[in-house]
């Protein structure tokens, strides 16, 4: 199978500040589209990933990992192959987040916000804040409406890639920024892990209240 790559803020970053367009119903590329995702996903360390991320401007948003448990266990080399075909395989086409409560943080790093120096790959590492909850209202690949909640750090990893179906990018909401390679980020989140300041509560107000 052909290697994918993604698209990064290196090489196009004007793309991946676009809008990506509403998947409508009967599209007839859709399954190819979440045939690439996947692909991508299974070949690559990422906990989920945005269509436009890969070139398709469209709102769909593929699921893979959204398990601590898991992503702490692929540290090691027994780990990581124990749980080398892992995969959630969850599917939201046109999200849209209609609630979120409490707030949690997290320095979240994005498979667009890479580059290589020289044969070091690197990353924009960044300290988020997100809620610890969301609603999210979507449609599965045959077309059916959900209203689902997500909670802890599956709510983290979804807000991360409906950000980028609007254009945005962890880089840009983050309270810290650094550079760091894939060793670095690992030590990093052992040191200062996920992190749950509130489960309840307006996300909004909760956020506002740590920056002041």
């Amino acid at each position: 199978m052909e290697k994918l790559e993604s698209i990064t803020i290196e090489n196009n970053e004007q793309y991946l500040r676009q809008s990506s367009k509403k998947v409508e119903i009967g599209d007839p590329e859709l399954h190819n589209n979440i045939v690439v995702l996947q692909n991508y996903c299974m070949q690559n360390e990422v906990m989920a990933m945005a269509a436009v991320q890969l070139g398709i401007p469209k709102r769909i948003v593929y699921v893979k990992n959204t398990n601590l448990e898991i992503l702490n266990k692929r540290l090691t080399d027994e780990g990581k192959e124990e749980t080398k075909d892992y995969n959630e395989a969850k599917v939201l086409i046109n999200p849209e987040i209609i609630s979120k409560e409490g707030l949690t943080t997290f320095w979240e790093a994005c498979a667009s916000c890479s580059w290589y120096e020289g044969e070091v790959k690197k990353w924009y590492i960044g300290k988020v804040k997100r809620p610890y909850k969301v609603r999210v209202r979507y449609l599965d690949i045959d077309g059916n409406v959900h209203e689902d909640e997500f909670e802890g750090f599956e709510s983290t990893v979804l807000c991360h890639e409906i950000d980028h179906l609007d254009g945005i990018l962890h880089i840009d909401i983050a309270d810290k920024v650094i550079k760091g390679t894939k060793e670095e980020r690992i030590e990093l989140r052992k040191k200062d892990g996920y992190t749950i300041t509130s489960q309840t509560g307006n996300f909004e107000q909760l956020k506002s209240k740590e920056i002041n």
